[in-house]
């Protein structure tokens, strides 16, 4: 789906145009972060280990879900590989068409028809998109039916079980599920729903849905790097 509500978006073109002020979320399981918009247009020097060492495994064409600003597109563009960008915020792909990102597209991942890739890569927790574990298996679905033969998804996530470490984790749904509501310049956005997945359970989903899963990379702060690949 298109966001309806683009605080989002808003925050990343006023960023473009000289514009900062604070991105604010809220949160499911509470409290509220501040989101610095100056980092979604973080060069390489700014990027963490994890994001440096998934530039260097995207392989052939890639599709970039969730790109934003642009900031992995224009990376691998300087690689010399063919990306296309895609993002649900019209304003996101405006910014992302401004910083020099030469293919993109406002459309949805599950609306892609007719294109194939080599590797589909999804930073900053990408794979939250898909909003709860129960959309896991038609994700793989579709990226399969993307993918050429022997193509790979490359995306991090984390491990949050330190948000429950002062009581318990929820027992009507996967701990990972959460929700997250935009605020920029006083206005609300919609909630919507994301999903980190930890180690343990994307094996084992990936698994039974017949993909290898390799870990590339893991962080103090249980955030890690996966690659999936079709058996």
């Amino acid at each position: 789906m298109k966001a309806k509500n683009d605080i989002y978006g808003q925050a990343l073109a006023d960023y473009s145009e000289g514009m900062d002020q604070s991105l604010i979320m809220h949160t499911s399981y509470g409290g509220v972060e501040e989101m610095p918009v100056w980092y979604l247009f973080r060069e390489y020097d700014d990027m963490p280990q994890l994001e440096k060492m998934a530039m260097a495994v995207c392989d052939g064409k890639v599709l970039d879900v969730g790109a934003g600003t642009g900031v992995h597109s224009l990376l691998l563009q300087q690689m010399d590989k063919e990306v296309l960008a895609i993002d649900t915020s019209a304003s996101a792909v405006s910014v992302m068409k401004k910083s020099g990102v030469k293919i993109t597209e406002h459309i949805d991942f599950f609306d892609l028809q007719e294109q194939a890739f080599d590797t589909i890569l999804m930073m900053m927790n990408g794979i939250g998109f898909i909003g709860s574990l129960a959309h896991f298996d038609k994700f793989l679905t579709k990226a399969g039916e993307l993918l050429n033969p022997g193509g790979q998804i490359i995306f991090d996530s984390s491990d949050i079980t330190y948000l429950y470490d002062k009581g318990e984790k929820p027992l009507e749904k996967y701990f990972g599920e959460v929700s997250f509501q935009f605020e920029y310049k006083g206005n609300k956005g919609d909630w919507f729903n994301w999903v980190y997945i930890d180690k343990d359970k994307l094996s084992e989903l990936a698994d039974a849905a017949g993909w290898f899963v390799y870990f590339l990379y893991e962080d103090e702060n249980d955030q890690y790097l996966a690659r999936l690949i079709k058996k």
